[in-house]
């Protein structure tokens, strides 16, 4: 029996949002630290492969003035924390092959998830996240918090405003020079560079297709159609080094989407998340550009012009943690959403659809790059056919 849609799941509204986080690595804590910022929510239970970071996270909790979390540690211990009865949401930031399937489990469990990207790495695991999601009516929110960014935010305005006319085309990429973290880095950061430049295709796409796909109406009017994927060799298959991905999407609608991924050569950090319409451009990276008809505005002047136009709750939570000073305010910005709506009964910003539709890229640019750049059909998940 097919389930109904999730699409603007609504579900009650929780006055305090108590979460169990999974996972202490450095993304955990910096999830943990994070969310003592945050109004509304409260760090109940932590669960970790083994002890070592707890002391170190109640520390954090304790400081900020907030009560300590009650500590759990084993292979089951996050089986453990999504039977409890008194949590709302379980927030994911282990390892990527494990979010899927704690994902799932907690869905089955009454839980929200909150997931690191990707969500998925495989097809099966997106179809499995989506069944469970509208089985379950639990919300399955990827914390992709590019889709927070200052310019992501201005281009939804802009895009509102028919600043773009009929947008044709689109780029982004997560170009990230990751050497010296794979020679330096910690254990799971050697792990995530060996699997980057072994995956074949874009192991990480949700950085730079999660705001495309929200400026292009993704599943809310047009859906991603199919793709061609390449990767490059010239430095030789066995080399941990130059294994760049280029994909080209194209959705039903007709629009382009460039997406590239790289973090083994020496390019400059860019997410390019360029957006070209029938009447207007604007690009973030290298340099912030706009045209509009012929006026063309570059660099302070172009990011100034974008400014103007971030609207909208998500821009105010942006400034708002700019204002005080928040290491990241694209974090804050998503992590004070994710909380807003949940409190508030609202549908998310980003849904079970949006986290198997950017996350199934991993595994689809895979196959195309392996075939020699042949075209592979994206699976619509809102219909649930291929």
């Amino acid at each position: 029996m097919i389930s109904p849609p999730a699409l603007g799941l609504r579900c009650e509204p929780i006055d305090v949002v108590r979460i169990g986080l999974i996972g202490l690595g450095q993304r955990g804590l910096q999830t943990l630290r994070r969310y003592t910022f945050v109004e509304g929510a409260e760090m109940r239970c932590l669960a970790n492969l083994d002890d070592s970071s707890f002391e170190e996270a109640n520390a954090l909790l304790r400081t900020s003035g907030r009560s300590e979390a009650l500590c759990f540690y084993g292979e089951t211990a996050w089986q453990e924390m999504c039977r409890r009865d008194d949590l709302d949401l379980i927030y994911i930031c282990t390892d990527w092959s494990s979010h899927a399937r704690m994902a799932v489990e907690a869905m089955r469990c009454g839980k929200h998830v909150a997931v690191e990207v990707p969500a998925a790495t495989t097809v099966e695991e997106c179809f499995e996240l989506v069944r469970t999601a509208e089985a379950t009516r639990r919300h399955c929110f990827m914390t992709e918090n590019c889709c927070y960014d200052w310019f992501s935010l201005a281009a939804l305005e802009l895009r509102d405003a028919g600043f773009f006319g009929t947008i044709t085309h689109c780029e982004g990429a997560y170009i990230h020079d990751w050497r010296n973290r794979f020679s330096e880095g910690s254990h799971g950061a050697q792990t995530w560079y060996k699997t980057s430049c072994w995956h074949g295709g874009n192991p990480y796409p949700t950085h730079g297709i999660g705001p495309i796909a929200q400026l292009l109406g993704i599943h809310r009017g047009d859906r991603f159609s199919h793709l061609v994927s390449v990767t490059g060799q010239a430095a030789g298959a066995e080399s941990l080094l130059g294994h760049g991905n280029t994909t080209l999407l194209t959705t039903e609608r007709g629009v382009t989407v460039l997406l590239q991924f790289d973090g083994t050569t020496p390019r400059p950090y860019s997410r390019i998340q360029a957006v070209c319409g029938t009447e207007g451009f604007a690009r973030k990276y290298p340099l912030a550009q706009v045209q509009h008809e012929s006026d063309l505005f570059e660099g302070e002047v172009a990011e100034a012009f974008l400014r103007k136009y971030m609207r909208g709750p998500a821009a105010d939570l942006w400034r708002e943690g700019s204002e005080r000073g928040v290491p990241n305010e694209m974090n804050y910005a998503m992590d004070c959403r994710l909380i807003y709506c949940l409190r508030h009964g609202l549908p998310l910003d980003i849904d079970v659809y949006d986290a198997a539709e950017w996350s199934c890229l991993a595994e689809l640019t895979q196959i195309s790059a392996r075939r020699g750049g042949e075209r592979v059909d994206i699976p619509d998940f809102l219909n649930l056919h291929f």
